[in-house]
């Protein structure tokens, strides 16, 4: 299992979700995707979309005032 990481910070919705996307596409089953993000809205589009698709939420911290990282794994 290997760990990547994805900025988004300064990005806004839907963007952030986008990339994650994108990125996860690339990542082998089981390896977690690291998402740094300041968009409100993806505190809940996120661990939403993750769940919809199979993925796992392993940590969900509040990193600022107004940031935050979620790490997702890959399902497999």
């Amino acid at each position: 299992m290997s760990k990547y990481a994805l900025e988004t910070t300064g990005q806004v919705c839907p963007f952030p979700l986008q990339e994650a996307g994108r990125a996860m596409d690339q990542l082998q089953s089981g390896d977690e995707l690291v998402i740094a993000f300041d968009c409100t809205q993806a505190t809940e589009s996120l661990p939403l979309w993750a769940a919809e698709n199979g993925h796992t939420v392993t940590e969900f911290d509040r990193t600022g005032d107004a940031s935050w990282s979620i790490t997702v794994q890959k399902a497999g």
